[in-house]
């Protein structure tokens, strides 16, 4: 499990590099960057090749540690620099906290595994505290994930596959799960169950939702934004699953998960 959720972060974080690089811009979740900023495509082509290196960094034995904190700071100054100050300017807009969240989780997903590829020298108890603030950090971020569908039914009900009925109970529902899993694994309340279920709901976002959105416009670079950053926040849930099945404070028999 955690080398499937490395492997799936590493291919979002690239693949948001990769698009950075094409279009000479910064990725698209991490907008507005304002348009006034000096030498605005050199910065976001250095983001771009930052994300891009960060995610092949990933998927090597020797790389995968320094490549996830690599990651893990690169994800938190966004957070710090461009999500704080919206979120500061309106605290009681839950679409800034949507943004803000969604960028904490990707934050947490490299900050957990790296704790993950920690070699020998690390103590398990100094691996297990280092998952464990990832942890409390991606749960409190997913209420207000969950928050989000309530405010936006209507937006989310219409992102809902064409094919499945009751689109807004859909809504709901998802939105729901968001919230009741954040609250378990904070209160530890049936903490593997919904970690594992809030991890398999984002999977069958990216099954149902964004790889059919790619299929249907490959041409399109917010199709392909929105399949590599939900694949990088459904990696972050599959680590914090694999921290509460006993996977997670052990070191890799590989050393640092190997190359994929």
């Amino acid at each position: 499990m955690r080398r499937f959720a490395r492997l799936l972060y590493a291919t979002g974080m690239a693949g948001l590099g990769f698009l950075s690089l094409v279009h000479r811009d910064f990725a698209m979740n991490w907008q507005p960057v304002p348009e006034s900023l000096p030498h605005r495509a050199a910065f976001a082509c250095a983001s771009g090749a930052i994300l891009l290196a960060g995610g092949l960094g990933m998927l090597f034995r020797r790389t995968a540690r320094t490549a996830a904190l690599a990651l893990a700071a690169f994800v938190f100054l966004w957070l710090v620099v461009l999500q704080l100050p919206r979120v500061a300017a309106s605290p009681l807009d839950p679409g800034r906290w949507l943004g803000f969240c969604e960028t904490a989780v990707l934050a947490c997903g490299a900050w957990i595994l790296c704790g993950f590829a920690a070699g020998p020298g690390v103590s398990g108890a100094d691996r297990a505290a280092w998952i464990r603030i990832g942890r409390v950090s991606y749960a409190a971020a997913l209420p207000l994930i969950g928050l989000s569908h309530y405010a936006y039914v209507e937006a989310t009900a219409s992102m809902v596959p064409a094919w499945l009925p009751a689109h807004v109970f859909f809504a709901y529902l998802t939105g729901t799960g968001h919230m009741a899993a954040g609250a378990g694994l904070l209160l530890g309340v049936l903490r593997r169950p919904a970690a594992v279920l809030e991890a398999a709901m984002m999977s069958c976002f990216v099954l149902l939702l964004h790889i059919p959105g790619v299929w249907a416009a490959p041409s399109s670079r917010l199709q392909w934004t929105m399949l590599f950053v939900a694949s990088a926040l459904t990696a972050s849930g599959w680590s914090v699953a694999a921290s509460l099945l006993g996977e997670g404070p052990r070191a890799d028999p590989s050393g640092a998960a190997g190359a994929a």
